[in-house]
């Protein structure tokens, strides 16, 4: 065999091993920081074949693409870190050898990261999940106190009992007669027996999971924030009433995740905010949706809660990692009670959203949805209106009507806790 021939042969070689290295491309390079954790993604046509480690001194973590190229869908990922990022200072990448392309961030802080793949859904092609997670996780309610410690002063003396109800005085409009008080309410004074009720206020969607879409290109998960925002902006500016948000940006929480992060806070009430879509842009009007036991009450709060349980799919959780407290918590049945009062927070809610907006049923409908399965928090879901008719889209989008849906959601909650005085709790929830 010639040394010519040899040298033709493996120069095929080597262009063959090139084409197959950089056969696969990526398609989209996202990043969606938030002070619960940082996800980094990289969509490609085909599944991406990685390595991860770290390294100290000073702490970075290293990414190994093989059979990637470098492109310059790759390559804008070092510019889209924020200054801000809580978990990343800079991304550097490069070709570490044949067929190898290497990313290495560089980090502000001690973190604990998950990898992981997603397969094709929706429109998104194969996804490769990289989510950084602080060592040390923030919790939810030491993050509320430290907002405003004033708000969880004690306002009862020590010695009033453990157990004791929790009034919070309607506003004049909405306001029912009160029942009659209990012989321990008559012991003393209202002033004395108040404490900080705490409302979790869950913008639906968000991050890789945007939602529905609207015919001028709205997205869900812009709109249930913005409304969130303004909900827990008017709880917090309401006596004895403070609301933690569940998704404060535009991040993904899986849908478990919210339900753990309500019950971390110590939530009385639980309001998760959505923006109903349908195939037909006719379909309008408002709705209130709580947890089901035994089905749903109709074909279309079943279809709507087969849709928003399918968000972990398109938002993509890590199958990978076991919580045994979450699966306690969404696989708990004794869940009547909690059902109970729910539906009687609905009730409320909903009244309140009809006098703003038609409503698309007159009742409160019950469904399977996974992110009301909280075993001892009553839990709701509001579809604010359809975005996917024209009409209720611009509606969505307009400022002044977003506060107008906000003060309903608020107003049907105080009327709530008027007819239904909270328990008290422990201000740092135990958990199991």
């Amino acid at each position: 065999m010639s040394k010519s021939f040899i040298k033709l042969i493996s120069l095929a070689l080597l262009i063959s091993n090139n084409v197959a290295f950089a056969a696969n491309q990526v398609v989209s390079a996202r990043i969606w920081p938030a002070q619960d954790y940082t996800r980094l993604t990289l969509e490609a046509k085909q599944a991406i074949t990685h390595t991860l480690f770290s390294i100290e001194n000073p702490d970075r973590l290293v990414v190994d693409l093989t059979g990637v190229d470098s492109n310059a869908e790759l390559n804008t990922l070092a510019s889209k870190i924020a200054a801000n990022d809580p978990y990343i200072k800079s991304i550097r990448i490069g070709r570490f050898k044949p067929g190898v392309m290497r990313l290495v961030l560089d980090l502000k802080t001690a973190i604990k990261p998950q990898l992981f793949d997603l397969k094709p859904v929706a429109e998104y092609g194969h996804r490769m999940v990289l989510d950084i997670y602080p060592a040390h996780p923030i919790d939810p309610m030491m993050a509320l106190l430290a907002g405003n410690t004033e708000a969880f002063a004690p306002i009862a003396s020590e010695s009033v009992p453990a157990n004791e109800p929790t009034s919070i005085t309607a506003t004049p409009a909405a306001a029912e007669a009160p029942p009659p008080p209990t012989k321990s309410a008559n012991r003393r004074p209202t002033e004395l027996r108040a404490r900080t009720l705490i409302i979790a206020v869950d913008a639906g969607h968000g991050g890789e999971d945007p939602g529905a879409h609207g015919r001028a290109g709205t997205h869900e998960k812009n709109v249930t924030l913005a409304i969130a925002r303004k909900v827990k902006e008017l709880i917090d500016d309401t006596p004895n009433m403070r609301a933690v948000l569940i998704r404060d940006g535009d991040y993904f929480i899986p849908l478990g995740g919210r339900v753990v992060k309500a019950r971390q806070a110590s939530a009385d009430l639980f309001v998760s905010i959505h923006a109903d879509a349908f195939i037909k842009p006719s379909a309008r009007g408002s709705s209130v949706f709580a947890l089901s036991e035994h089905g749903a009450t109709s074909t279309a709060a079943r279809w709507l809660a087969k849709k928003e349980n399918e968000a972990d799919l398109i938002g993509g959780v890590n199958l990978d990692i076991k919580d045994p407290y979450l699966a306690r918590t969404l696989l708990d049945l004794s869940q009547t009670a909690t059902i109970s009062d729910s539906m009687k927070l609905a009730k409320y809610v909903l009244g309140e959203l009809g006098s703003i907006n038609e409503l698309h049923r007159g009742q409160v409908e019950q469904a399977g949805f996974a992110v009301l399965k909280s075993p001892d928090i009553p839990s709701i879901l509001v579809e604010t209106a359809f975005i996917s008719n024209p009409d209720e889209e611009r509606r969505l989008n307009d400022t002044q009507y977003q506060e107008k849906m906000a003060r309903a959601v608020l107003a049907g909650i105080t009327r709530y806790f008027a007819q239904n005085p909270a328990l008290s709790k422990p201000k740092l929830a135990q958990l199991p």
